[in-house]
């Protein structure tokens, strides 16, 4: 399953390959407020989100519900009409 808002969703792409994945800080994962909380020298990849390869998806929990791509690709009809 992978829970996302609707607004997430581009129905445009056929693969997520062509998404950029912003990276964040790596302050957000070793630090607390000015307190540094790993080891010195320690590298990180902190990206903002992830995509999930259509094939391991069951559903997508979304603010309409827990939807099948299929159901998915239904409201994205009935969306652009």
């Amino acid at each position: 399953f992978v829970a996302a808002p609707i607004s997430t969703i581009d129905f445009q792409l056929s693969t997520g390959v062509e998404i950029p994945i912003e990276e964040r800080h790596p302050s957000e994962i070793y630090q607390i407020g000015e307190t540094v909380i790993c080891p010195p020298k320690v590298e990180f990849y902190n990206p903002a989100f992830d995509v999930t390869p259509a094939e391991l998806i069951t559903a997508i929990i979304t603010e309409k519900g827990a939807l099948s791509p299929s159901e998915l690709s239904q409201l994205n009809i009935k969306q652009s009409v």
